[in-house]
């Protein structure tokens, strides 16, 4: 091994903008706080938001611009992950009626994510 993964950085338009929805979404707790940087803890990682002044929100159905990267967050629950989502201010990009699986969101500000089940991971685990 050469490295270990300690955290993502995700740009953003407004860091403290931003920051309250994903420490509502991952439980995080804000470790650092400036106007252009936020780090919130998130378990055993670390997720950073920057402030970037050319920020353009990425089109998940289109791919243009490409979504680059995207967070897949474990939940028990689809329904209910998706309607916290909702609530905290983000959108539904792809759902279903199915109950186990993964569905598509994205953030305030457009970053792509999915929900998915113990059961959707499944298949990735070996």
């Amino acid at each position: 091994m050469i490295a270990a993964i300690i955290g993502v950085v995700v740009d953003c338009p407004d860091p403290r903008e931003l920051a309250p929805f994903y420490e509502a979404l991952l439980g995080a707790r804000r470790t650092r706080d400036t106007p252009d940087w936020v780090e919130l803890e998130a378990g055993p990682l670390t997720l950073s938001l920057q402030r970037t002044r050319h920020f353009i929100a990425p089109d998940w159905r289109r791919g243009d611009p490409p979504q680059q990267l995207h967070l897949d967050l474990t939940v028990t629950d689809l329904d209910v992950g998706e309607r916290r989502v909702v609530e905290l201010g983000g959108s539904v990009l792809e759902s279903s009626d199915k109950p186990i699986g993964y569905r598509v969101f994205a953030d305030p500000v457009g970053h792509p994510f999915c929900l998915v089940t113990p059961e959707g991971i499944a298949p990735y685990v070996t």
